[in-house]
């Protein structure tokens, strides 16, 4: 029979079910030598089981509330509160109430106590879920304590611990309660102890907050402690706060809340000497547990008592390395534009294309640039190449230089040329022949209807082979030393036009105009020609009936029963033949493509339908094409008639034929890459299927829980242990609630950038200008592209873009991400399309609500809520 209650000594590392996370967690740390926790037991989730699994009342309230959805706010507070009402009436069973009797009689009827909840799911290492239950101070005597162990179960249905499990897909009927009966500590002094700062994430910092008398005043925010951060037994850092009040428990029981004298109110709380005691406690729990933790604790006659531990949830994991170095990593998401995590496959394939040094943490890649920064040469030209692609990123790293001894110098050979004085003009020798794009797109091609041929005949231990080998081929491509002139060369001549004609005609960002529908721009080719296959749709009333309704991706099967069926049918496949590898997030290869679910492009057809006229694709494209003729002739007019004129005007025109020539080929590498990875996908997904009906794996898709290397090896054997499939899609939802940083430290400190400004109007969010022009317009945040509803002239404001957002380009008059630098795809194709944006804006999903009206400052590189 299981047991209704158990002592902290008594209870083992594999009962979580039965005494909860913080139950546990008091269990664990009474074992650990020195560590002084004050003496109780656990009534288990047993107990609370016993006095409610045969009440009716509750188990049809409880059946009630599983139908809700959060939105449901009203009924849940109604349901709730009955629950609670039932569970107050309920007659605690009498083995309960005399195991209760014999544990009380052990440690002392007569002594005050604090009754606690500690939920099943509770102080996890995923998921705190803390404060949700509630406690009790201060409580004396059987009767008493036995009333409050029926207040603790009834706190697990409060409101917001019914709506936080609702929020984490947790099952009210399979958490349960345990309660935690605890002799009372009256401290001086207590607090909460981070052993990784909360802040930065730093894990060699250790954060305590302290205040006088009971905890209680801090957590429930009655007050502001005193803040001390200790790094490697040193006290770097005390901020002293006024602490007017503190909460101390009565004689009678319960607790008061108490002015404190006014001389004691800005005395510091501990001593030195204590906070470095309490600190030194903090690592050796933090050992113990093997993981950062927030500790509760108190002190009371020079003695620390440790009420609490439990893991810091919200720390972003440090990438992995192999040795005790600082080391500095840099996000590749904000590089690639995909914060999101990737799946093993997706991981192992970005790593098999990179000679990169990488490393994996929360689900996603970080570049380890330590060797960049060491070297004075290579540091200039790295943090400026960091400055135009991403600014924050720049700062960040200009952080840590100035930090002395992070990162240890190496010394340059002298003799080598600094990059940034063997050449001055990095354009005087590249040669301006168009045909170079064009010849590098026909070799492109040629490489993918090859691929596609001969992977047929592939399967087993070959197919991989064989992938590893086209992957050879195809970084040959998107490293090809023409290929990448070609795009720097567009860059320099970005900077140099605006350089130039701000310096000489007082015209800013002017390569933003000139950059509007440039020819092979493969990705906003692909907006407009969605717009075409708008056009070809638009006759036929009974096909775009039909399509407000779908859901499923055979849709394209049903449509020859329609008037125009086979023509709008035609039309969707030419456009998937085309871009159907492409979808949000895709340079993690196991994201489903627009061939494998073509209903995520119906809703975007359907708002062109509804947004523009017929034809409005190629009038798009030739105002775009005119706007920056025009502007190509007004800039050239205007530098004639200065000093020097005609030099002036034939060096400009050369520039801006190098933007008009090489600027769309910026797209084409991304696109071609995407068209070899569905190609490896496709022919993955068919070993899947063998391993499927092997009975290997589940369903196709368990393949992406797995690294290349790992498939070959199931694929080649036929063997899998499950679990690892099971882990990994847990670890995945895990990561999926995890903001990346941008920038962070082996130490896992996470470093914010900045932007460095002046001038900014009160109340402006500063981002990045990447495309000029300002607009005004209704703001509309969009976090994942199937549920965009868009309107012509709204501006869109999300996290990240990627190629697959771009058919939403043509209905929004302006755009601001999150992420992004000036030649990232967002902000190659706002500048095409003429759309004023701002990208890089740290939190713009949080701080722009949907529907506000804003106004866009393309030019400067802010953000104005009207």
């Amino acid at each position: 029979m299981k047991p209704y209650v158990l002592e902290f000594r008594e209870i083992d590392k594999t009962q979580l079910l039965l005494v909860g996370g913080k139950g546990l967690n008091l269990g664990e740390l009474s074992k650990i030598h020195g560590i002084q926790v004050p003496e109780g037991f656990c009534v288990t989730t047993e107990a609370y089981q016993k006095a409610l699994e045969q009440n009716e009342a509750f188990n049809k309230l409880l059946d009630q509330l599983t139908l809700l959805k959060v939105e449901d706010r009203d009924q849940i507070g109604e349901i709730s509160r009955k629950i609670r009402k039932t569970i107050m009436e309920v007659e605690i069973p009498s083995d309960v109430l005399k195991a209760v009797a014999h544990y009380l009689s052990r440690f002392g009827d007569e002594h005050a106590y604090a009754v606690r909840s500690s939920a099943t799911a509770e102080d996890l290492a995923h998921a705190s879920f803390a404060g949700q239950q509630d406690t009790y101070l201060n409580i004396i005597g059987k009767e008493a304590i036995l009333q409050h162990i029926s207040k603790c179960w009834a706190s697990l249905f409060t409101d917001r611990a019914v709506i936080y499990r609702m929020q984490n897909g947790f099952d009210h009927s399979q958490v349960y309660l345990s309660v935690i009966v605890q002799q009372m500590v009256f401290p001086q002094a207590s607090g909460i102890l981070f052993t990784a700062d909360p802040i930065t994430s730093n894990r060699k910092l250790l954060s305590i907050d302290a205040s006088f008398g009971l905890g209680e005043a801090l957590v429930s925010g009655l007050v502001s402690a005193d803040c001390y951060k200790v790094q490697e037994g040193e006290i770097v850092d005390k901020r002293i706060a006024t602490k007017k009040l503190a909460i101390y428990g009565r004689k009678e029981g319960g607790t008061e809340t108490q002015q404190i004298d006014p001389d004691q109110q800005k005395t510091q709380t501990l001593t030195e000497q204590q906070i470095l005691q309490l600190a030194r406690i903090g690592r050796q729990i933090e050992a113990y547990f093997g993981q950062p933790q927030d500790i509760e604790w108190c002190l009371t006659h020079d003695t620390f008592y440790i009420v609490q531990s439990r893991p810091i949830t919200t720390l972003y994991p440090i990438p992995e390395v192999n040795d005790q170095e600082s080391h500095v990593y840099i996000s590749v998401g904000h590089q690639q534009m995909m914060t999101d995590p990737i799946k093993p496959l997706g991981l192992s394939f970005y790593l098999l294309m990179t000679p990169a040094p990488m490393r994996k943490a929360g689900g996603r890649l970080f570049v380890d640039v330590t060797h960049q920064l060491a070297s004075p040469n290579s540091r200039e030209m790295f943090l400026n190449g960091m400055g135009q692609h991403d600014p924050l990123i720049k700062d960040a790293l200009m952080t840590i230089v100035e930090r002395e001894g992070f990162i240890k110098s190496i010394q340059d050979d002298t003799k080598a040329a600094s990059p940034s004085n063997s050449n001055p003009d990095p354009l005087a020798q590249f040669d301006n022949d168009p045909t170079i794009v064009s010849d590098l797109i026909k070799h492109s091609q040629a490489l993918i209807e090859q691929l596609k041929q001969n992977i047929q005949t592939k399967s087993g231990s070959a197919l991989f082979d064989f992938i590893r080998e086209d992957i050879q081929q195809l970084m040959k491509f998107l490293t090809d030393m023409q290929g990448l002139s070609a795009i720097m060369a567009v860059i320099n001549a970005s900077r140099w036009i605006n350089e130039n004609m701000n310096e000489w005609l007082g015209e800013k960002n002017a390569a933003d105009t000139l950059s509007q529908s440039v020819p092979n721009n493969v990705t906003s080719e692909m907006g407009l020609e969605l717009m075409d296959v708008a056009d070809v749709i638009r006759p036929y009333p009974e096909v775009i009936d039909y399509l407000q309704y779908v859901k499923a991706d055979n849709f394209l099967d049903e449509l020859h029963k329609f008037d125009g069926g086979q023509e709008t049918r035609d039309a969707i496949y030419a456009f998937l033949q085309k871009y159907g590898m492409r979808c949000t997030g895709e340079i993690d290869i196991t994201r489903t493509r627009w061939s494998e679910k073509p209903s995520t492009l119906v809703p975007m057809i359907l708002s062109n339908i509804r947004n523009f006229e017929p034809h409005a694709g190629s009038l798009k494209f030739e105002h775009g094409k005119r706007v920056a003729m025009d502007k190509e002739q007004e800039l050239l007019e205007r530098l004639k008639r200065l000093p020097d004129g005609e030099t002036k005007a034939k060096e400009t025109k050369r520039m801006i034929d190098i933007v008009l020539n090489f600027s769309g080929y910026r797209e084409y590498p991304k696109y071609a890459w995407m068209n070899h990875y569905f190609v490896y996908k496709q022919a993955l997904l068919k070993e899947a299927e063998r391993l499927v009906q092997a009975d290997v794996i589940h369903e196709k898709e368990d393949i992406y829980y797995l690294s290349f290397e790992e498939l070959h090896e199931v694929v080649r054997t036929n063997k899998l242990d499950y679990q690892i499939i099971s882990k990994r899609k847990e670890a995945y939802k895990l990561y999926e609630k995890l903001t990346p940083p941008r920038v962070i430290t082996s130490d896992g400190e996470i470093i914010a950038g900045e932007y460095k400004r002046e001038n900014l109007p009160a109340g402006a969010i500063a981002g990045l200008a990447v495309s000029s022009g300002v607009i005004e317009g209704r703001a509309r945040v969009i976090l994942n592209m199937d549920e965009a509803d868009l309107e012509d002239g709204d501006i869109l404001v999300t996290a990240f873009t990627d190629p697959s957002w771009t058919p939403l380009f043509v209905s929004i008059k302006g755009l601001i991400t999150e992420v992004g630098g000036l030649m990232t795809h967002g902000a190659v194709i706002a500048r095409e399309y003429g759309l004023p944006a701002v990208v890089g804006v740290e939190n713009a999903t949080k701080l722009i609500k949907d529907g506000q009206r804003i106004r866009v400052h393309g030019t400067e590189g802010y953000i104005e809520i009207l």
